[in-house]
């Protein structure tokens, strides 16, 4: 897992064609809006967040985030402890993103 600031999240997904971007928040969180092309799986559903994560593709970059970047962490930590190689957590989460989102409401 690393930590990357929105600037090195944002220039790394954009330089990365076999990137996955995750957003763990919850569905209320979600129809605020969401990054492009984002999946959605909420960490607060506990084994079913696990069992969707453990279908995901292990050989993909993982971009993810949450509201204020905590959440993301620890499903990055999770994702680790799982076998995933890259995953990558958005320092600051979508409070602090400043590039598009996706009006879902």
């Amino acid at each position: 897992m690393e930590d990357l600031t929105q600037e090195e999240w944002a220039s790394q997904l954009a330089d990365d064609s076999n990137a996955v971007v995750l957003d763990v928040r919850t569905d209320a969180e979600v129809a605020d809006g969401i990054i492009p092309n984002a999946i959605h799986i909420d960490i607060y559903q506990g084994q079913a967040f696990i069992s969707e994560i453990e279908a995901l593709d292990k050989s993909k970059n993982y971009y993810v985030y949450c509201r204020s970047g905590n959440r993301s962490g620890q499903a990055c930590a999770i994702m680790d402890e799982l076998g995933f190689e890259n995953a990558y957590n958005l320092e600051g989460g979508i409070l602090e993103w400043e590039g598009d989102l996706v009006d879902l409401s």
